[in-house]
């Protein structure tokens, strides 16, 4: 699903003009990712957590050339932690229909 189809579907269940839903849905990940950016969490209840993590330094090596190893800074990552309410959704899920 693109952003494209979760405003068509809002749109369409709600009534609202694609244009508005288009801009609340940019809005609200506008927001998300500026809290992100800042360091903060993201809390939805029942969906999940969105926070930001350090990944420690370590050394890497390239495929190619694996007597090399390289160093690999330290970075921050965004990690995403599924609630409740979607786990349990998920966990229904047949793994066979899954692409």
């Amino acid at each position: 699903m693109t952003k494209r189809d979760l405003v068509v579907r809002i749109a369409k269940e709600t009534g609202l003009i694609q244009n508005s839903v288009a801009d609340v849905v940019q809005k609200t990940l506008d927001y998300v990712a500026d809290e992100l950016a800042r360091g903060e969490t993201i809390e939805l209840r029942n969906f999940g957590v969105f926070e930001v993590k350090v990944r420690k330094s370590r050394k890497g090596r390239n495929p190619n050339r694996p007597k090399n190893e390289v160093v690999i800074p330290e970075r921050a990552v965004v990690k995403f932690r599924a609630g409740k309410e979607l786990k349990e959704r998920v966990e229904k899920l047949n793994p066979k229909k899954i692409k």
